[in-house]
């Protein structure tokens, strides 16, 4: 397992993780990853993943980079207190590796977020502060919000069919040593990276490195500076596929066909601010309906 310097720390993290956003494989799995040499987890209070997570980590803790995070409507200090106790309590920990805000809350200010988790850090209860989701305005506001500890790392969505973040954020990133943390790095579901594949580039590729495609979808996102990625496997065959996209790299040919040739978007400011106010099951319904589309029409809408 190859491994990235986290921000500009001292420290190297595996540049495969696995995340575990409604996560429903149990320990197992992410046991059989962590064998692998995938020492990273990603998870979060809203999840209701750290319990599993504690499982999957017993015994080992010391050598897995566990990362999780606050949920937007606990970033007054009191609540971040409260909350990283609780995540620690479910996580059965001492330390959380890396401690991230989920996505910004303009209600609460970022200096009294930021300060209580320097706090947890002075303590001794975590080792890194992070964020996620935040785009380059929120990232710079959180960056000088810091008075004694960087921000070292900022999960955001990033994969070979969403690429929102070389919009500037990747760059930014990139400029002021903030690992981009990728979650949904395979898309939302094969199938997608398929409709916007419609000369086969990808099989192609695949074969051509030895891979598979999911792997070889993975190794893209890993051939950019500074970029780790968290897929999802539920099942033990799932997790070790997805550890073999390390060890590797593809050959700047087949980096370029697969970075020009498959169709991709960049989300605008409208589409972050839809999925933000849909009703609870909109999305989902939405998707449904576009599952059934041809594949010519759900490439307009990946």
């Amino acid at each position: 397992m190859n491994h990235k310097q986290l921000g500009r720390t001292a420290v190297d993290i595996p540049e495969i993780g696995f995340g575990t956003s409604e996560y429903g494989g149990g320990p197992e799995p992410l046991r059989a990853g962590l064998d692998a040499g995938a020492l990273f987890i990603d998870t979060a209070e809203s999840y209701g993943t750290e319990e599993v997570v504690a499982e999957a980590v017993r015994g080992i803790r010391e050598k897995v980079f566990l990362a999780t995070k606050v949920s937007p409507s606990h970033l007054r200090r009191a609540d971040v207190f409260t909350a990283a106790d609780q995540s620690l309590r479910r996580l059965q920990t001492d330390w959380i590796d890396l401690y991230q805000i989920h996505m910004p809350n303009s209600a609460v200010p970022l200096e009294e977020t930021l300060g209580a988790m320097e706090e947890l850090v002075d303590t001794g209860k975590v080792r890194f502060i992070g964020v996620s989701n935040f785009p380059v305005h929120e990232l710079e506001r959180a960056r000088q919000a810091m008075a004694k500890y960087p921000i070292v790392s900022n999960q955001v969505r990033y994969n070979l069919i969403d690429r929102t973040i070389e919009g500037g954020l990747l760059a930014y990133c990139q400029a002021h040593g903030i690992t981009i943390i990728a979650y949904s790095p395979l898309g939302r579901e094969l199938q997608r990276l398929a409709d916007c594949d419609p000369h086969g580039v990808l099989p192609q590729v695949a074969r051509e490195a030895g891979k598979s495609v999911p792997q070889a979808v993975l190794n893209w996102c890993l051939c950019h500076d500074g970029v780790v990625v968290i897929p999802k496997g539920s099942s033990t065959a799932h997790v070790l596929e997805n550890c073999g996209a390390s060890g590797w790299r593809l050959s700047a040919e087949q980096f370029r066909r697969l970075d020009e040739e498959i169709l991709s978007r960049r989300r605008t400011a409208l589409d972050s601010l839809f999925r933000r106010l849909a009703p609870g099951g909109a999305i989902p319904f939405l998707k449904r309906c576009v599952r059934r589309l041809p594949p010519s029409l759900r490439r307009r809408l990946h």
